[in-house]
């Protein structure tokens, strides 16, 4: 575990000094918070009175994606790994003592977790002191606080597990734009990120609650303003620890597989 430790903390430090384009994407999250909140705005003031979620609360969801966005897009890529796996210096991870898959997803948590440090901190309290109705809201209780950072971390760890069948993937396909498009966009539409899980069908709504993708940002958004109760945030704070364990297996398993049949040449 040290060494998956010292490779997330030199990918997180590394990860900090890419602060110019930080603030560009902070630029281009508050334009499209702002874009995002305008519209529901017009839909809920045109007669959105069956929706089941408010307007406060669904302008807190879409902060927090804006703010948080880092951590939860599935299109955010290392193209390290890929140029490892398709240019064959798979071969110098293969040299490591320690395992491939725990020394990836170590690094792509320092990765994510590095880049929303450089936007949430200015982000946050730029949204904090916005006029109504445009500012976030603050959650209701200390317990829902509490239960959004875990369900946050967690939401995290899940993201990383789907990127790891991406990369992955790249054994077979020895190419990355499609598993990275077809997840990538299917994992966005379903994390409520394209549209937010309440406003969705109610048949849409019970396919979305069997996929990993609403655990990542839907759930912690909502545990957070309340629309999502402690006691019914808890249950789910079970579910995402099934499906990170789940992720992680699976993908440990995959992983080996393609070793087993990668074939290295040159010299």
């Amino acid at each position: 575990m040290r060494a998956y430790a010292s490779v997330w903390r030199l990918r997180f430090q590394l990860g900090m000094q890419y602060r110019t384009a930080a603030f560009a994407g902070i630029a281009t999250q508050l334009f499209f918070g702002f874009v995002f909140i305008m519209v529901y705005m017009a839909f809920y003031a045109n007669g959105a009175k069956s929706a089941t979620i408010d307007l406060p609360d669904l302008i807190t969801y879409t902060w927090l994606q804006q703010i948080f966005l880092t951590l939860i897009m599935l299109w955010y890529r290392d193209n390290e790994i890929f140029g490892l796996i398709m240019s064959g210096n798979i071969a110098y991870e293969l040299c490591r003592p320690c395992g491939i898959y725990g020394f990836w997803y170590a690094k792509l948590l320092g990765q994510r977790l590095a880049g929303a440090t450089l936007r949430y901190l200015p982000l946050l309290p730029i949204v904090l002191v916005l006029p109504k109705p445009y500012r976030l809201g603050f959650p209701p209780s200390a317990a829902s606080f509490a239960l959004f950072l875990l369900a946050l971390i967690l939401g995290l760890f899940i993201v990383v597990g789907v990127s790891m069948l991406i990369y992955i993937s790249v054994f077979w396909t020895l190419s990355p734009v499609g598993s990275t498009l077809m997840i990538a966009v299917a994992g966005e539409f379903f994390a409520g990120m394209v549209i937010p899980v309440p406003l969705m069908p109610g048949w849409l709504q019970n396919a979305v609650n069997f996929l990993p993708f609403r655990w990542t940002a839907d759930f912690p958004f909502r545990v957070y303003s309340g629309h999502i109760p402690v006691r019914e945030a808890a249950a789910g704070v079970a579910v995402q620890l099934g499906w990170v364990a789940i992720l992680v297996a699976f993908g440990a398993w995959l992983l080996s597989r393609a070793l087993r049949r990668t074939v290295i040449q040159g010299g």
